[in-house]
Order: structure tokens, then sequence, then C-alpha cells
């Protein structure tokens, strides 16, 4: 069993849908959470829980694209377990429009939010990691890194954070950090429910449901814990298929084909 005992974790965007399982997650196999979000009752609900449940949480309010939020965040963290070791840039918002019709500020915002957090978040967390002894950070990107998607800053956003954990891999090696990130793909969470693309992207699914907050947890888990202590540098999809067999599916089912049918 994965094992998050003597850890202490940073997870952003905690306050609900994939954050929130995964900070309950690592709770429940040990680890010390620190729940960060703008959403405070929301987040402090969560927190809330974990600590009913038995384990160790606290939730503090985070812009992560406030860089002066991450350090006050972090001297929370510090003064509360007295190291951290672990952090999940998981915080996102969505903009849902292509590139001719997004504003210049609605681009600026998702960009702050989704990319430049989890940057800033890096700078900020990575030397208390380096001082705590190593440990591993996880972005939590999404299948729209590796696909066109209608959404011109939120598909550039989860693309530029594999650029970017790619080279904070490279650069924190010798600190003892593992960098990975995390690519989901139709997930079903309270940013997402209702939105028009879910049922034609359920339909390109080869799995052919949507995946659960939980297993995007489990995935976060793992790569957070020692035994993913030779994985660094790496995007690991939880889609279903998507990328692999999505085109070939929708054709299919287009055709009237059965691919699962014996030959005749």
């Amino acid at each position: 069993m994965l094992t998050m005992a003597g850890k202490v974790a940073m997870v952003t965007g905690a306050a609900r849908g994939i954050g929130a399982a995964q900070a309950s997650l690592i709770a429940r196999q040990g680890g010390a959470v620190v729940l960060c979000d703008v959403l405070e009752r929301e987040g402090n609900d969560v927190a809330d829980r974990i600590r009913q449940d038995g384990g160790e949480a606290i939730f503090c309010r985070l812009d992560v694209s406030d860089e002066a939020q991450w350090a006050s965040v972090l001297a929370q963290t510090i003064a509360w377990k007295g190291k951290v070791t672990t952090l999940v840039n998981n915080a996102a918002v969505l903009n849902r429009t292509g590139v001719t019709g997004t504003r210049r500020a609605d681009w600026d915002r998702v960009i702050s939010i989704n990319l430049t957090g989890p940057f800033l978040g890096m700078q900020a967390v990575a030397p208390a990691i380096r001082d705590a002894g190593g440990g591993a950070v996880v972005n939590v990107s999404s299948i729209c890194a590796h696909v066109g998607h209608n959404d011109a800053a939120y598909t550039s956003s989860k693309a530029g954070m594999l650029g970017l954990t790619r080279t904070a891999a490279v650069e924190y090696v010798d600190w003892n950090i593992r960098v990975n990130a995390v690519c989901p793909g139709i997930i079903v969470t309270e940013a997402n429910a209702g939105a028009p693309h879910l049922q034609p992207w359920l339909r390109a699914t080869p799995l052919r449901r949507y995946g659960t907050t939980q297993e995007v947890a489990n995935l976060v888990l793992f790569l957070v814990s020692d035994e993913a202590g030779f994985i660094t540098g790496e995007d690991i999809l939880v889609d279903g298929g998507f990328k692999s067999g999505g085109a070939a599916r929708r054709i299919s089912l287009e055709m009237g084909l059965d691919l699962t049918a014996p030959p005749k």
C-alpha cells in the first residue's frame, strides 16, 4: 500500500473536484495536507471532513497567481509542520472560447492561474522541499495538452504546463525533487458539469465512460509517493484511451462498426 507517512503536501485547487479528492487521499494515506484555494468555505469544509476522518489538514486561502500569497502560505505550512515535501499544482480555470473569441483579459486570467500559478508555486516551494531532503511535485495538466480543444487559453496553458514540468524536472533533480504531470481526460466535476463537449467526448473515449476524481487522485498519489522514485519529467494520461484511440472509436461508431464482435 502506498504511504504518505511523514510527508507534508500542499495541494492547490483543493476545495472541490480533483483537488479535494487528491488532498483527501493523501491524508488517508498518512500525509499532512495544506488545502489551498480561493474558495474559503468549501476549502474549510474539505479540511474539516479530513480531520473528522482522522487525517491532518488545514486550509489556507491562496490565489496561485499572487507571488506574495505563495510566500505566506508556505510560511504557514512551515509553521504548522516544520517542512513541506510535496506540491500538487491543481488549481485551474476554464474559458471555453476559441482563438477568435477569446478576449485578452480572459486569456491573461487563464494563463495567470493555470500556468503562471504552477511556475510561482515551484519557485516558492521547491527550495523548501529541497531543505526537507527532497520530495515530489505533480502538475495537473489535461488531455487538452495533447489534442486540440475549443478553449484557446485553457489548452495553451495546459500544453505549456508540460514544458514547464520537463524543465523543472531537469533543474530540480540535484535537489532530489521529482516533477511529473498528469493529464486527465473527461472527468466530470463541479467546474465542467453540463458542458456541451462532455457527451461527444464520451463517445470518443474507448473505455466508454467518464473518469472519476478518485482515479486521478490515485495516479497523483503514486507519483508523489516514494514508490515512484525513478519517475520524473513525465506526463501520464488518465483518459480512458482518448488520445490513443479516440478518433478510431468515434469513426467506428459513426460507421456502425462493433470492433468487439467476433469475425463472421
